[in-house]
């Protein structure tokens, strides 16, 4: 098993495991598990690798088994609900600490294939990912949708992340989740 940056060869396999696992591709009992929403081309997925360095893999043979997002906020903006995290970011604190988008980056998503939960390689994708954005950013803030409970779960016991609070758009009900990236 390997966790390293991504390269133009594996992009399509990122995509791959983002479609099996995404909640418009999977049955009601499987969300139980988890699931992915955001929608990502792979022109998109290769500006996000080129220009931030930005896309973490855990590749098992020839298999890509497990990948991170990270980018800045500028990265992000094109979509609505980052755009409206964007706004509201002001409105969270992490130690007392203001978040902007000059102090924190979005993480996420995060995807792992369902043979290789928990086995240790969500962390060490969390871990990687986090180290590689932690010299331009001081947090890294994600969300997670409060109908995904494995994801708070792996976020908070396994990725030591803290709830910086809730916010709701689109219909739906959302964590803000923060975490030091030192």
């Amino acid at each position: 098993m390997e966790i390293r940056y991504a390269v133009y060869n594996d992009l399509d396999r990122v995509l791959d495991l983002l479609r099996t696992n995404h909640v418009d591709t999977i049955s009601e009992e499987e969300k139980q598990n988890g699931f992915v929403t955001t929608n990502i081309t792979k022109e998109q997925l290769c500006n996000l690798m080129e220009t931030e360095k930005g896309i973490t893999v855990a590749e098992d043979g020839d298999r890509i088994v497990g990948f991170a997002l990270a980018g800045s906020w500028n990265f992000w903006q094109p979509w609505p609900l980052f755009t409206y995290m964007i706004e509201h970011l002001k409105e969270f604190e992490l130690n007392g600490e203001t978040l902007t988008v000059e102090n924190s980056y979005q993480y996420g998503p995060v995807c792992l294939d369902k043979k290789y939960r928990g086995t240790g390689i969500f962390e060490k994708l969390f871990t990687f990912s986090l180290k590689s954005m932690a010299d331009r950013f001081p947090y890294m803030v994600t969300f997670i949708n409060q109908v995904n409970p494995r994801s708070y779960a792996a976020h908070t016991r396994k990725a030591n992340m803290i709830e910086a609070g809730t916010f709701d758009w689109n219909n739906n009900h959302y964590w803000l989740m923060a975490i030091q990236t030192k």
